[in-house]
């Protein structure tokens, strides 16, 4: 055992390279991932209850859009594939995975509309048409909301965040948090345990 975790900013876990494979919307993907970064092994049962059940953007949707927490990159290569003229932004702490989600990108043909960054490397005056996040619940509740509080607020006017969380881990309470903070909530969709919130100004 080590002391990694996929919040880990620099996994010593090895790498152990894979492939993952799923599907979206009619595509098929093939990711690199490895060893130190969140589900490693499979697309995330909670990914991919949000990738089917929240709206995807349309190909006229020209970004920018946000992916918080990027892991190896499937929530970002969906949005770069099916939203061909916007930038993504794939924010991570974990080197491993921000290396992994620009390697995916170019396995796409997305490495051009793809940033994979660091929080910190965002500049400050971007703001987003969409966010999306399967969120770090496991950072702890604290953390959590300040990640949140940190990236919400850059949603355009007009914009749309989507979040999966697990029922179980909180996804109710968290419903009733981002209302408490002014936010505009809506569960989309309840599947497999999870909640899949629109959340808007």
């Amino acid at each position: 055992m080590t002391g990694d975790h996929y919040f880990t900013a620099e996994p010593t876990a090895p790498a152990r390279p894979r492939e993952v494979e799923f599907s979206v919307a009619g595509r098929d993907y093939a990711l690199a991932s490895a060893g130190g970064v969140f589900s490693a092994d499979r697309l995330d049962p909670g990914t991919a209850v949000l990738l089917r059940k929240a709206d995807l953007p349309t190909a006229d949707v020209a970004g920018p859009l946000l992916d918080i927490g990027c892991g190896f990159g499937p929530i970002t290569c969906v949005l770069a594939t099916v939203a061909p003229a916007a930038t993504v932004w794939a924010v991570d702490v974990n080197a491993r995975a921000r290396d992994l989600t620009t390697a995916n990108a170019a396995r796409i043909g997305a490495a051009d509309r793809v940033r994979a960054v660091a929080p910190d490397d965002v500049p400050a005056d971007v703001t987003f048409a969409q966010i999306w996040s399967n969120p770090p619940i496991h950072v702890g509740k604290a953390d959590l909301h300040d990640l949140l509080r940190r990236w919400l607020p850059r949603l355009a006017p007009d914009g749309v965040a989507w979040l999966v969380v697990a029922r179980h881990l909180g996804g109710d309470s968290l419903h009733r948090w981002l209302v408490e903070q002014g936010w505009q909530v809506e569960r989309q969709a309840s599947q497999k345990g999870f909640r899949v919130l629109r959340v808007t100004r």
